[in-house]
């Protein structure tokens, strides 16, 4: 049997990628113009599809049953065809979300929980936190709960992002403050483009627990899978597919001071990841015509720094390189979110005594060193998901790192 995805725009979608690493059933993106879906829900031949945006609950009067979960939140993505020639309708987004709350230990029960938007998505949210004994509360921006009165709601234990602010390309948006939230327990946004958004970011360093969505991305396709493919789908088999789809959808960055050997290192990541390695120092160089050091000569450390943050936005927003930055990158806070966004972001490190010192503006003697290092190590720290000591062979060091790597893929 064959089966497939409907929606109007579909240039995006990550399904038939992943229904290909989790089943071995033929798959394809069913793009089509609202005026066409019901003679396709009335002549297809697929065994099942899923549905995605504007189509959940266009499909509903062509089905003859549904899930309690589809009935619930009001919307169908996964439909199945029965042996008599009837469709079956489902929800699995539900089950991703569960799964994506779970991956930060949240416990609904008798929790406040924020849930912000009022679309299709949030209403998998509030059906979810219900199921768990929580008490969903849905903010909108014309709502009875509203951005205008959210000072009513600080006491709020999680906070989940059903809205599109923050997803690329207005990366830099982010729908709450969370400093204004005393004591959250947890935040979940469902945007996972980029990996780490703004709202997400800004838990990290409240040491808030908090997840981007690609979990539900990914478990929502498990669920359908299951009841395409007739059977369960191995666990083993799901992770393998979720790390598949976070490798193709991050960078590896490499952060530390000045002549810690990150250029080294990339060469050699390069070759055991297969993957291109882009230093930014020398895009810097190559699109201003000159070297690092004749920029510090005629524009300062300003003007330097100025090209720097333009081309870690610009880097940073795209996926699937190996970063190797610079040692004052870190300096700036927009360029410590540009880095983490996509990036799993490790800290290289080296006895200070090791450092070369050649051609660097900033470090031309050891008290220079020490300097940049102390005014330094918080923001290599802050940025960071990782820290590993580069004073053995590079190709050891690359090695740990890619090991570092792939732990955090599958996590």
């Amino acid at each position: 049997m064959k089966y497939g995805l409907i929606g109007e725009k579909l240039g995006h979608s990550y399904s038939k990628v992943l229904h290909g690493l989790l089943a071995d059933y033929e798959y394809d993106l069913l793009p089509m113009p609202p005026e066409t879906v019901a003679d396709f829900m009335q002549t297809n031949t697929l065994g099942g599809f899923n549905v995605t945006i504007p189509y959940k609950q266009k499909v509903i009067p062509f089905l003859a049953d549904m899930s309690e979960t589809a009935r619930e939140i009001g919307s169908v993505n996964t439909v199945i065809r029965r042996s008599d020639g009837s469709y079956f309708g489902d929800n699995t987004d539900a089950y991703g979300f569960d799964m994506l709350c779970k991956s930060i230990g949240a416990d609904f029960a008798g929790r406040k929980v924020l849930i912000l938007g009022s679309g299709g998505t949030s209403r998998t949210a509030v059906c979810v936190v219900r199921r768990q004994g929580g008490r969903p509360l849905v903010v909108s921006r014309s709502g009875e709960n509203n951005y205008d009165n959210l000072h009513l709601h600080l006491d709020a234990d999680y906070i989940i992002n059903t809205t599109p602010v923050g997803m690329y390309p207005g990366v830099e948006a982010a729908p709450v403050d969370l400093e204004r939230f005393s004591g959250l327990k947890g935040v979940v946004d469902v945007i996972y483009n980029p990996m780490r958004t703004r709202l997400v970011q800004q838990a990290e360093l409240l040491g808030i627990p908090a997840t981007g969505g690609l979990k539900m991305l990914v478990y929502q396709a498990v669920r359908a899978a299951e009841q395409f493919a007739g059977k369960p789908i191995a666990l083993q088999k799901a992770v393998e597919a979720e790390a598949s789809l976070r490798a193709a959808s991050m960078n590896l960055v490499l952060v530390g001071m000045p002549g810690c050997g990150k250029s080294t290192l990339g060469k050699e990541l390069a070759a055991l990841l297969g993957r291109e390695a882009v230093d930014t120092d020398e895009v810097i160089a190559r699109e201003a015509g000159r070297t690092i050091p004749e920029i510090f000569a005629g524009e300062g450390e300003e003007g330097f720094r100025k090209r720097e943050t333009e081309v870690i936005r610009r880097l940073g927003s795209g996926v699937g390189r190996i970063l190797l930055t610079g040692g004052g990158a870190v300096i700036r806070p927009e360029n410590r979110k540009a880095l983490r966004q996509n990036g799993f972001v490790v800290h290289i490190t080296r006895s200070l005594d090791l450092l070369a010192m050649d051609g660097r503006p900033l470090s031309k003697d050891r008290a220079a060193l020490d300097r940049l290092w102390q005014q330094r190590q918080s923001l290599y720290a802050e940025t960071a998901d990782c820290t590993i000591s580069n004073e053995a062979a590079p190709r050891e060091c690359a090695e740990r790192i890619q090991e570092a790597w792939n732990e955090a893929l599958r996590s």
